[in-house]
């Protein structure tokens, strides 16, 4: 029998949801029953975030550096000691609680990096407490690739239950989309989601790319990019194997997959699938970081600072990372 993957779990930013929702993660049975954590944090945070929410989970304390395969118990703690619960500002993103959530995301990536764990999770980040953390954080995917030492590509994907959504830019400026998107960028986005999909458990995934331009250009009369660009980029696609179709008006194409037509869509930017995304599914969305030699994936909402407190927070999403994160980790473990 295979033994049940070990998952990093970084706790994130502690002035909004995420230490409810990681204790909430803890006390689940459906999680315990496909993988073990290994929680990342303070102990005094994750605590008051089990009384916020209402939880009492049952861990077992680790150090640092023991061998978490071996060790007792369907969950772990690692204790950092770092963050006294008295200076956290509730509901406000802060310097404290940037270097909290980026002190345990490090930590789990080196983890996962060392090959102790199988996988990585947290809980939503606040970018701009990360910023002030570290002045040149830029995202999750620039971060974890420096910490995990990777020099290959990795990208960004939205999962939505068995839709996957890709894109070729992510966090840049609109103004600078057309001038970024080029035939190796598009067809390497379009290899890399393949692979990942692959490595998910899709025999051969069916991928629709978008159009940059309303209507895909509509013959050129809206832009040429899909013409000279994007569609060269598919036939390409399609000579190496990749049951890829398009260019498709972006504005259509999420309902043809919605009702089944592909597996994934495969976008110029960053809000032209992530809205479609999160309209389809908000609590239950996932953020997955592909291209690395283990599984990344985090809830697709944010911080959540409104409800922050309030013991209502939905695991809906962050469950469904942590089970993507573990159905990615045991395959990788049979193969």
């Amino acid at each position: 029998m295979t033994a049940k993957p070990l998952i990093a779990l970084a706790m994130g930013d502690p002035a909004g949801i995420s230490p409810e929702l990681t204790a909430k993660l803890v006390a689940l049975d459906e999680i315990r029953s496909r993988c073990r954590l290994v929680v990342i944090g303070d102990r005094r945070i994750f605590d008051q975030g089990a009384r916020v929410a209402g939880v009492k989970p049952e861990l077992t304390y680790v150090e640092q550096g023991a061998d978490f395969r071996a060790a007792k118990g369907d969950a772990l703690f690692v204790d950092l000691g770092h963050l006294d619960p008295r200076e956290v500002e509730p509901k406000t993103a802060t310097l404290a609680g940037g270097k909290f959530a980026l002190t345990n995301y490090r930590h789990a990536l080196e983890l996962a990096r060392d090959g102790r764990v199988d996988a990585v999770c947290f809980t939503p980040f606040n970018k701009q407490a990360m910023r002030y953390a570290r002045a040149d954080y830029d995202d999750e995917i620039a971060f974890s690739a420096e910490v995990a030492g990777l020099k290959t590509p990795a990208s960004e994907f939205n999962v939505l239950g068995e839709l996957w959504n890709a894109r070729v830019t992510s966090h840049i400026p609109l103004k600078d989309v057309a001038s970024k998107l080029s035939g190796e960028r598009i067809l390497r986005a379009l290899k890399l989601t393949d692979a990942c999909m692959r490595n998910a458990g899709f025999a051969r995934p069916r991928i629709a790319v978008a159009g940059l331009n309303p209507h895909a250009g509509d013959g050129g009369n809206f832009g040429r990019e899909e013409i000279d660009v994007i569609a060269p980029v598919v036939e390409a696609g399609q000579r190496e194997g990749i049951a890829v179709e398009g260019p498709f008006p972006a504005d259509t194409v999420f309902l043809r997959a919605k009702a089944g037509a592909f597996d994934a869509v495969l976008t110029m930017y960053h809000d032209q699938g992530q809205i479609a995304m999160k309209l389809m599914g908000f609590d239950r969305g996932v953020t997955l970081l592909g291209g690395f030699p283990f599984p990344i994936c985090t809830p697709a909402h944010g911080t959540a600072y409104d409800i922050a407190g309030q013991g209502i927070a939905s695991t809906g999403a962050s469950r469904a990372a942590v089970l993507l994160a573990a159905e990615m980790a045991s395959r990788r473990i049979a193969q």
